[in-house]
Formats: structure tokens, sequence, C-alpha cells
């Protein structure tokens, strides 16, 4: 089975500026890398992951890397290591709203066509509207987190927000929630119920 965690570190330093291109060429050889996902973080790597796995796909045997860039400003210098002018792999990514400009701006200087899709608002927003405010308390609830969740919701500063704000707050308050609720909201997702952004992205790839 391809393991393509030494590619996304070699890729990760050489973006950086901290690493030379050589070893993520040669990995791209050697794990016959085709295609890039780029995304934000580590919790949209979860999420894209485990939906690719639902559709019954292995995306690291396929050679695609679905990559993390530590924040959607990094996409030029991603898109300069991967693109057209450095491995020339296909590229595709997934953003929030307030981030469109960075990877469209990126996109664009590469002189590639938009292949990247936008979340309405955030990841974790289209999946709480997918799943519903019951289903992902449910969920919660079934991960050991729902007292914590009560807890949270008593705060005086979440009394004024709507559940589905509540949630969407909850899931990104402490270290990792966000990476393991990630693939916990896409693993309960029913196909036909999963956001366009995220169907679009895995027919594309």
């Amino acid at each position: 089975m391809a393991d393509m965690r030494p590619f996304r570190d070699a890729v990760t330093l050489w973006a950086s500026g901290r690493g030379s291109a050589d070893p993520a060429y040669e990995l791209a050889e050697l794990l016959t890398v085709r295609g890039a996902v780029l995304v934000e973080g580590p919790s949209d790597v979860s999420a894209v992951e485990a939906l690719a796995a639902g559709y019954g796909r292995d995306l690291e045997q396929e050679g695609i890397c679905v990559l993390a860039m530590g924040g959607a400003m990094n996409v030029t210098r991603f898109i300069d290591r991967l693109g057209p002018d450095g491995l020339d792999l296909q590229l595709t990514g997934l953003c929030d709203e307030r981030e469109r400009g960075y990877y469209a701006r990126a996109w664009a200087r590469a002189g590639l066509a938009p292949d990247f899709f936008v979340c309405d608002v955030d990841l974790e927003d289209e999946l709480i509207r997918a799943l519903g405010v019951e289903r992902v308390t449910e969920l919660i609830r079934q991960e050991g987190d729902f007292r914590p969740l009560q807890t949270f919701q008593a705060q005086p500063a979440q009394r004024t927000r709507s559940p589905h704000q509540q949630l969407r707050r909850f899931i990104g308050t402490k270290k990792g929630r966000k990476i393991h609720y990630g693939r916990v909201l896409v693993e309960a997702l029913p196909h036909e119920r999963v956001p366009e952004p995220l169907r679009d992205l895995i027919d594309l790839i």
C-alpha cells in the first residue's frame, strides 16, 4: 500500500523553503504520484480521505496526495512546486468561501483552469447542514463528547447563537477535534446528502 506521508513531508519542506526539490521529485516517481488535492488543514485531509473511502476509493493507492498546506495563503507556493512549473501534477483543491480569492489567484497565476471547489462558509458548516443538527448532536453523543458540548452551549457567549452555530464552534474549539469530527461526520453521510463541493471534488479526482 502506498504511503504518501514522506511525499507530503518533502513537499511541505520544499514549499516552506527549508528543503530542496530533490526528495519531492524522487518520492513522486517512487510512489507514482499523479495528482494532488490542496486543502487548508489536516481536518480537511481527514474528511476528503474518509469521503473517498466511502466511495470505495484509496486515493494514495491511486497516486493522489491530499495535502494540507497550513492555510490557504500558502497555496501559491504549493502550486509553484506541484503545478506546471514543478512536478506537473493534476491539481485540484477544496477551500472555505473566505479563502476563495487566494485559490483563484494562485490557479490563474499558474495558467490553470480553476479546478477547485468552495465550501459555503467552511467544511464544518457544509457537513452540519447536510446531516442536520439533531444527527450531528447524536454523533457527538456517540463519540463521548455530549457533556463537553452541553458545558460549551451553556457558556454566556454561546447562548445567543443558533444550535447550528454552536455545533460548528464546538467542533473547532479543541485541538484534534476538527480532524476527528471531519472523519466522523463524513462517514455518517449518505451518498445522496454529500455536499456539492465534496461530491464535485470526488468526481474530478
